[in-house]
């Protein structure tokens, strides 16, 4: 059984070289997140649904090489897996996608295995798999309800996609599912578009008033800040040379969960994260670069970071 559980969609990524010529690899943030938790040894698995076609076979067949328990996953035999593409210029990179309709927005919250969630000890979502239906963030609110129930933390990143819903309607939904919330996996950008708020600290504070004990703020090249309501620590920015930067918040929340998993202090967690996040910056695409637990380690330890786990 899966300590961790997240929800939402998997797609599959088409990722533009250099050359102009596009790299076909996977992505959605709670498959990642699944994958990330998974190198670094958590136990983790997939709730969503998937087309009947080709690219959820290569879906299924990734979960499977990664550990990734995807024995909840769906199938539609009338609506098709989602897909996107990233392009890349000097502001950074950029996302076209081709997802609407597709069988992970109509995940609803009778597909949910509710025995698997009260056996869990997390259950994962964002803001995107709110977007994508109304009855897929019905589905969240009724896996945290059910896993907290049971004894378990609901671990939210807001991870706003304006392109997905308008800003006024994704900031209410956002802030009354994470009043559920345990864990806070905030990006500063989204968070100052959902808060108003511009200052770190003053972020921090409006998650933990929403009711979550723990908040981790990641900062893209500055770092993160963890705060767990008492005490808050500043994770210093990697030193690494990034390449491509998609799917690495995704890759710090995964390792952050399975820290937090493994009975790593917020801060110890937090600091496994940011150096998972920054490996995963160098190479393209949202999961091939993801480093495992050993390749963490080691590089904390040539960083003089490293702490026993």
């Amino acid at each position: 059984m899966a300590d961790l559980l997240c929800l939402g969609e998997p797609l599959i990524e088409f990722n533009q070289l250099p050359s102009g010529e596009f790299l076909q690899s996977y992505g959605g943030d709670i498959s990642n997140t699944a994958i990330a938790a998974a190198r670094q040894g958590a136990k983790a698995g997939i709730l969503t649904q998937l087309g009947g076609d080709l690219f959820a076979d290569s879906l299924r067949e990734l979960w499977q090489r990664e550990g990734v328990g995807a024995e909840h996953v769906l199938t539609s035999k009338t609506r098709e897996t989602g897909l996107y593409f990233v392009t890349h210029d000097d502001e950074g990179h950029h996302f076209t996608y081709r997802r609407n309709g597709s069988a992970a927005s109509r995940y609803t919250p009778e597909d949910l295995p509710l025995e698997a969630l009260q056996t869990g000890r997390i259950f994962y979502a964002s803001g995107i798999s709110l977007a994508i239906s109304r009855s897929s963030c019905n589905a969240v609110i009724v896996g945290a309800k059910a896993l907290k129930s049971a004894g378990g933390k609901f671990a939210f990143d807001p991870n706003l996609r304006t392109a997905l819903w308008p800003l006024e309607q994704a900031r209410e939904t956002i802030h009354s599912v994470m009043k559920l919330c345990d864990i806070a996996l905030p990006g500063l950008d989204d968070a100052r578009h959902l808060t108003g708020i511009g200052e770190p600290d003053g972020i921090i504070r409006f998650y933990h008033d929403l009711g979550a004990s723990i908040v981790a703020l990641t900062l893209g090249e500055k770092g993160a800040i963890v705060s767990d309501g008492n005490q808050q620590f500043h994770i210093s920015p990697q030193k690494v040379r990034a390449l491509d930067a998609t799917g690495a918040g995704d890759c710090f929340n995964g390792a952050f969960l399975a820290g937090l998993l493994r009975g790593r202090a917020p801060r110890d967690a937090a600091v496994w994260a940011n150096a998972a996040a920054a490996l995963s910056a160098c190479g393209y695409g949202a999961v091939a670069p993801i480093p495992n637990l050993s390749q963490t380690r080691h590089h904390l330890r040539t960083t003089g970071e490293y702490h026993a786990d």
